[in-house]
């Protein structure tokens, strides 16, 4: 049956399909040129734990030029100037974003349910946009075997067919878009998951860095506020061996190489719902588009966590395809060849971004212990001081900046 014939459906230029940095960066772009722009958020809204809370120098350029940042900038938020890790119980500096040429010469840590609501609100105020909170879109929806649309599931569950001269996925790694529209992927895999753990603050809680290595350099703590959100890096696969060894056992390794004792984190985790798995994978499509449809993101591209890229990544994608596709959108003609232009404009830093990730990771799966000895990386890293400035440049600006066309203030 045609979906038509059921329910009048929404029309629109473009259908966004998930309300994540890309999904709205690319919206609030293309609303903000005169196009007409749906997103779609199956959510109420952006509230969720464990999700990746780091806005990059790059990032904060593009806000600058869209003329965001002042007003961005005045929610609460941590700065970083330099990204730290601990080498046997030494500071090493990993990252420093002092010299970067960007007006904003550190990090931002925000939760990004900020960040989401910041541009949601933005976009709201532009008359072609429209968010769609509490909407899933169910299936692509085809035309003599051309996707013209989606159809979505509406709030009180209702069938909303919308109609649109180009579909984006937007909609993370595990991607409807991508499935419907038989975009072959690649796998690189990966050797480590990450367990987060949310532990409540307390009053006597040092002001630690946003990054805090034990002495096995698998936990990590970022500062939420009212609580430290905590991941725990483990082998690939091995959260089921640990349920089944047991909450206590595996608190007790966290404790090892964390600032908390077992006693706070057994008061803060007493089952492991509370716990939450991320499985980490590096993939990437070999194509990002199709006839009417087109992957940016964790839909075209999942990255490991190392570094937050991903979000940087994502928000760098909407920037590119706003750029090349406005005109199109506006003419009501956006061809498949205009779409492949997105993906050779942002393949090179996605390969190099997850080549030197999957270099990074190489050998983590091995069991190994602790060195006496500084390492080879730690010794490079403390006599050759440029090396943090390279990896500063590298984390904070990517492979290739992309900074919107139209930057009328």
């Amino acid at each position: 049956m045609n979906p038509s014939d059921v329910t009048p459906p929404l029309t629109t230029d473009c259908c966004i399909v998930g309300g994540g940095p890309a999904g709205l960066m690319l919206g609030y772009l293309l609303a903000r040129a005169g196009v007409n722009v749906m997103v779609l958020e199956k959510h109420a809204d952006f509230l969720r734990d464990f999700r990746g809370d780091t806005i990059h120098p790059s990032t904060l350029d593009i806000l600058d030029n869209l003329g965001l940042l002042e007003e961005f900038l005045q929610l609460p938020h941590q700065q970083v100037v330099k990204l730290k890790g601990e080498f046997l119980g030494e500071s090493v500096t990993l990252a420093d974003f002092s010299r970067l040429p960007t007006r904003c010469k550190f990090m931002a840590f925000m939760p990004q349910w900020d960040f989401l609501n910041f541009l949601a609100q933005r976009a709201e105020k532009l008359p072609g946009f429209t968010l769609l909170r509490s909407t899933c879109a169910d299936e692509l929806w085809r035309e003599d075997g051309l996707i013209c649309g989606v159809m979505a599931q509406g709030p009180g569950g209702e069938t909303l067919p919308i109609r649109a001269g180009l579909v984006v996925g937007t909609d993370g790694r595990q991607s409807m878009v991508r499935q419907a529209a038989l975009l072959p992927r690649r796998e690189f895999g990966s050797p480590r998951d990450v367990v987060w753990i949310r532990v409540p603050k307390e009053s006597g809680d040092a002001e630690w860095d946003s990054g805090h290595g034990g002495p096995k350099k698998n936990f990590i703590m970022l500062d939420r506020g009212e609580y430290w959100q905590c991941g725990y890096s483990i082998a690939k696969g091995s959260f089921e061996s640990l349920r089944q060894e047991g909450l206590e056992p595996f608190l007790q390794r966290v404790a090892a190489v964390s600032p908390f004792d077992l006693h706070r984190l057994s008061q803060a985790t007493g089952h492991w719902s509370q716990l939450k798995l991320l499985e980490i994978r590096i993939d990437r499509l070999e194509r990002w588009a199709a006839p009417g449809v087109l992957c940016i993101g964790d839909a075209a591209h999942a990255m490991s966590p190392i570094g937050g890229v991903g979000v940087n990544l994502a928000i760098q994608d909407a920037v590119a395809a706003a750029n090349i596709l406005t005109a199109p959108l506006l003419k009501g003609n956006v061809s498949l060849r205009q779409l492949k232009r997105v993906q050779r404009r942002r393949s090179l830093p996605t390969r190099l971004t997850q080549r030197l990730q999957l270099m990074m990771t190489a050998g983590a799966d091995k069991p190994r212990q602790p060195p006496r000895t500084p390492s080879i990386m730690e010794r490079w890293l403390r006599r050759r001081s440029w090396l943090p400035h390279i990896a500063g440049r590298i984390i904070g600006l990517g492979f290739r900046r992309e900074l919107p066309r139209l930057a009328g203030r």
